[in-house]
């Protein structure tokens, strides 16, 4: 890979871990809005909103996966560094890269997983107990976020590698 595009790759990947996060935005005002109108159509009308459970379970999905790629990627992740004066450089180092490579590979599985659930929910026409909400989607969801983050790791992985240090 050469150095011009190392920047380039660096961009696009940027660009799509802000597009999702902002699609997670919107599904979270879109999640508010739903439980809002939930709640005061509950209360004030006593007459709730049919499937609203479903409908907040299933944008749920989307708002945790959209966003997960924007957190790995900017280290928004809960991290524990008590033993870090103890391995010192070398520790930290093999952490980090023993840490991507076991992210990795569950994610991996996960993605596998995801996919194999959605083409069988996409083939068998699953969907959900109320409102007969098409499944498929939010395994693609679900399989779009896992994958952006194993991208997200590899690239982390390989600067890793190159600069000999942890990020």
């Amino acid at each position: 890979m050469s150095e011009l595009s190392v920047p380039r790759l660096a961009r696009l990947l940027d660009r799509a871990t802000k597009t999702l996060s902002a699609l997670a935005g919107v599904s979270l005002l879109f999640m508010v809005v739903v439980i809002t109108i939930s709640v005061l159509t509950r209360y004030l009308f006593n007459s709730p909103i049919t499937g609203s459970d479903e409908i907040v379970q299933m944008t749920g999905v989307a708002v945790i996966m959209l966003a997960l790629p924007y957190a790995t990627a900017h280290g928004a992740h809960v991290r524990v560094d008590i033993f870090d004066h103890v391995l010192g450089h070398w520790g930290r180092l093999g952490g980090d890269v023993l840490s991507r490579l076991l992210s990795g590979f569950v994610f991996a599985i996960l993605a596998n997983r995801a996919w194999e659930k959605m083409l069988d929910a996409h083939e068998y026409g699953d969907t959900t107990n109320m409102l007969q909400i098409p499944m498929w989607p939010f395994y693609a969801i679900l399989v779009a976020g896992i994958s952006l983050c194993l991208v997200v790791y590899a690239v982390e992985l390989v600067l890793i590698v190159v600069r000999g240090r942890e990020l």
